[in-house]
Parts: structure tokens; C-alpha cells; sequence
């Protein structure tokens, strides 16, 4: 029986080992804790730190292929971990791109993708007061790594609130970078998988609504409720940034539609996303199940909603809360 690696124990590891079980796989957990999620759930678990030479090469020895729960994984990791033979996909070299929100979006810039809104690193305070005057305020301050979901982000209105928000965010030992803020009419996502052989299956665009307070996805409306040729446009821009990294697996496109209609990108996480469980009842093929064919290499499925429209909500207990009647 194919055994499929995967680097991380939480609820995304869980959702795909459910789709693992439907496809006849089988599914080894390296978790960095014991009880994760996932590992209550499968007899292969490694529990240890990711960093142990010899706890990696035992977990590699496990599986016939590797992937990963989260990007927030060091390269060298993934990147030794492929060294003992096991294919690891997404690898190193994309992981590499991603993880650094910065260096995401200079590489996609080199790539020819144009639609970025313009940012710059910030290695200084100065740098973040030279943006504002070069683009206008407000800004976006935001941690180059290990953010998501708003966390590490920062909205800056005007010179007086950049040594706060710089601060607080963690700089200087945390590096930052600066973005221009964007007036946009929503936000769209498109789930996006591929194959190691570049075959590619992207998902319906949809809409995902933020609560800014909570910093998480609450709603997601599939499709999204834009003319079609946005639709395609987005689409595209989607597939061409997720085949600009090279990744493999089902990756989350997040981008902005302007008020003027303009499409600008924001960023990826290379795994399956919250944006995208409306797949699991809402699509032929979860994204779960297409991030397991992709890195298998396996023909992907059909991403086609069920039904005319789906609508996720994202609803959040406390592990540690009352229970209500």
C-alpha cells in the first residue's frame, strides 16, 4: 500500500488523511507533539523535532512520498529530508520562494507577473516613512515570514504610527517588508493543483470574506459573484503564479479585485486552505483528494462545483471553552 508522508499533525493533515483513507492510501504523521490531530488517527506517527537527523530518515524510510501540513517549515528541513531519497513536494526550492513573503513577490515579479501592488523591503524605520511618501498613506506593514490569516500584518496610516506598528510587529529582529494598501471591491481565492509533470486543475474563483477583528476567513461563496471574464482572468493569474514557483500539490491563490476592476495578487500558501474546504461537499474532487493525486502524480480530478453555487462558513470553538446547551 502507497504510504504518503506528511510533515505536520493538525487539522489540514487530519482532512487529507480522510481523503487518504477514501483513496486506499495509507498515512505516516511527523509531528513535533504528541496527540496531534492526525496522529490520533493513523498507526504510523514519529513524534519528536523536525530538526533530529535520525527521526527524519526513520520517517522518510516510512513513505513513499512527502508533503507538508503548513509552509511555515524551514527548507533545510524538506531539503534533507529529499536527500534520503523520498520525494518531498512540495520541495525545498519552492518552500524557499514561498516562506518569505518578500521574496514570493520579487520572484514573481522577475517572473513577469505584473499585477503586484508595489512594496519594497523594510530594514529600517525610514524605509517604511519613504514608502508612504513615494505611494501615499495608509501602508501595509507586513512580516516577511510565519504570517498569515492577518497575523504579522499591520495597517500604518500615516508617519506617526510607523515606530508602533514596526515595533510591533517585531522588528528589527523580525524582518518586515512594506506594501502600498489596497482599495480593493473583494477578495477572491482560487485553489490551484499540479502535478509533478505540470499538469495542472484549478478550482472555481470564489469569494472569501474576512473579519479583520477575529483575523480569519468567515465566508466563502463559490463561485464568486464576478462577470465571467474576471473569473478567467483570475484564474489565470492563479495558475500562472503557482507554476512560476514550481509547486506541487493543491496550492491557495489569495488575490484583490480593485474597485476598478484591476486584479492584483497577494499571496499563496502552498497546501490546501480554508478557502478552499467548501470542496470537500461542494466540488467532484476535494482539494484534499487532488493535493494527494498531485503529489503522487496521479490524473487529477474534476474540480467542478456539485451543484450552481456553495457557500463555507467558517465557524471556531475554544478547546477549552463551556460547553452550551
Amino acid at each position: 500500500m502507497t504510504r504518503v508522508g506528511i510533515l505536520g499533525g493538525g487539522q489540514l493533515a487530519r482532512m487529507t488523511l480522510g481523503a487518504a483513507i477514501a483513496l486506499g492510501l495509507d498515512v505516516a504523521i511527523f509531528e513535533r507533539e504528541a496527540d496531534s490531530p492526525a496522529g490520533r488517527l493513523t498507526r504510523h506517527e514519529i513524534v519528536g523535532p523536525w530538526e533530529s537527523p535520525e527521526l527524519r530518515d526513520s520517517f522518510a524510510a516510512l513513505c513513499d512520498v512527502l508533503t507538508l501540513e503548513s509552509e511555515f517549515v524551514d527548507p533545510a528541513i524538506l531539503a534533507a529530508l529529499a536527500a534520503t531519497g523520498t520525494p518531498v513536494r512540495p520541495g525545498a526550492a519552492t518552500l524557499e520562494v514561498v516562506g518569505d513573503k518578500l521574496r514570493q513577490k520579487e520572484h514573481l515579479a522577475r517572473a513577469g507577473i505584473a499585477a503586484l501592488p508595489p512594496f519594497r523591503a523594510a530594514d529600517e524605520l525610514a524605509d517604511v516613512v519613504r514608502a508612504g511618501e513615494e505611494w501615499g498613506w495608509p501602508l501595509v506593514l507586513k512580516a516577511r515570514r510565519l504570517s498569515y490569516d492577518g497575523y504579522g500584518n499591520a495597517t500604518v496610516r500615516g508617519p506617526a504610527e510607523v515606530e508602533a506598528a514596526w515595533r510591533r510587529l517585531g522588528a528589527p529582529e523580525r524582518e518586515l517588508y512594506v506594501e502600498a494598501f489596497v482599495p480593493f471591491r473583494r477578495e477572491l481565492a482560487v485553489m490551484v493543483a499540479r502535478s509533478p509533470g505540470g499538469a495542472v486543475a484549478t478550482y472555481p474563483v470564489v469569494e472569501t470574506v474576512q473579519d479583520a477583528g477575529a483575523q480569519i476567513c468567515r465566508l466563502v461563496r463559490a463561485p464568486a459573484p464576478i462577470e465571467a471574464t474576471v473569473a478567467a482572468a483570475a484564474a489565470a493569474l492563479a495558475r500562472r503564479a503557482v507554476e512560476a514557483v514550481e509547486a506541487v500539490g493543491v496550492v491557495g491563490v489569495e488575490l484583490f479585485e480593485r474597485v476598478d476592476g484591476e486584479l492584483l495578487y497577494n499571496e499563496m500558501a502552498p497546501r490546501p486552505h480554508n478557502s478552499g474546504h467548501y470542496t470537500i461537499e461542494g466540488c467532484i474532487t476535494s482539494q484534499f483528494e487532488n493535493h494527494l493525486r498531485a503529489i503522487l502524480d496521479l490524473p487529477l480530478g474534476a474540480t467542478d462545483l456539485v451543484a450552481p453555487a456553495a457557500v463555507m462558513v467558517n465557524i471556531l470553538g475554544r478547546q477549552d471553552g463551556p460547553a452550551e446547551s
